[in-house]
């Protein structure tokens, strides 16, 4: 590694350690300065960021396309849709960040701004990952819509979205209550695109059926059903053993389940 390259990444880590502090850590990387910053992806692993000094003292930020990527692994498709093609691109404008070939990036032409720009390239980096929320909610939601159309053939009356409040005093939301002839039922969608949220989803789920408990053991006694949408081989075993301990399980791949469990 060259002398140059050696004093040019000792500037940097400087201006990063002088204007943002130590939770920024700074070490060199091949050709590039790297900064683990104390920003989160929603998975928990730390953002990245890479500099690299490019022409005349001009330094350039980036994730190197890590957000996009991780977006997309986390994702059940890996292309962008239009809508979300332009949260990326208002999630740039606002935080003054460049969107290009799936790189988040900014430039700064002083050693001073450097970290200001690490800043706004971070800060865009979480609004992007955060996107995984909104396609994890569409997701959810168009599963919860065809149970809706399938519950409506089976002349099922029913009510969604749901509020019931637990012992702790939280208040759950649960995706439906179904009134049967022989009894009524609640119903947890679960639907996700990674392993890593469907093991929260579970988690969220079975606190969620602990916690309002007390309406099995009532006058008129609620079903737990947590109907599972397996359409992407995301749920491990442990998932489904923890659901089951709980409550009654259903595959929307199996839909014939959940009609006998409802019907009952």
């Amino acid at each position: 590694m060259s002398t140059s390259h050696d004093n040019t990444a000792t500037a940097v880590c400087t201006a990063i350690r002088n204007g943002l502090g130590p939770m920024f850590e700074c070490s060199v990387n091949g050709d590039f300065v790297r900064v683990r910053t104390p920003y989160l992806y929603p998975d928990g692993d730390l953002i990245d960021l890479f500099l690299k000094s490019v022409h005349q003292g001009v330094t350039t930020v980036s994730d190197l396309g890590e957000t996009v990527r991780w977006l997309n692994s986390n994702t059940l498709s890996a292309k962008r849709s239009p809508k979300q093609a332009g949260l990326i691109s208002d999630i740039s404008q606002t935080h003054g960040v460049e969107f290009f070939r799936g790189m988040l990036k900014a430039r700064s032409n002083e050693p001073a701004e450097l970290a200001d720009a690490v800043t706004r390239v971070s800060q865009a980096a979480v609004r992007v990952s955060d996107l995984i929320f909104t396609s994890r909610l569409r997701s959810v939601e168009s599963v919860s819509d065809e149970v809706a159309d399938f519950l409506q053939e089976l002349h099922l009356p029913f009510e969604r979205n749901k509020r019931l409040i637990g012992r702790s005093g939280k208040n759950w939301k649960i995706d439906f209550q179904v009134s049967a002839p022989q009894r009524s039922s609640l119903i947890s969608v679960l639907s996700s695109g990674s392993r890593s949220a469907a093991q929260q989803i579970t988690k969220s789920v079975v606190a969620s059926w602990y916690d309002l408990s007390q309406y099995r053991a009532s006058p008129e006694p609620l079903s737990f059903i947590s109907l599972i949408d397996d359409s992407a081989d995301v749920w491990s075993d442990e998932d489904f053993n923890l659901v089951e301990s709980i409550s009654d399980v259903a595959r929307w791949s199996v839909p014939e389940t959940l009609t006998q469990l409802l019907t009952a």
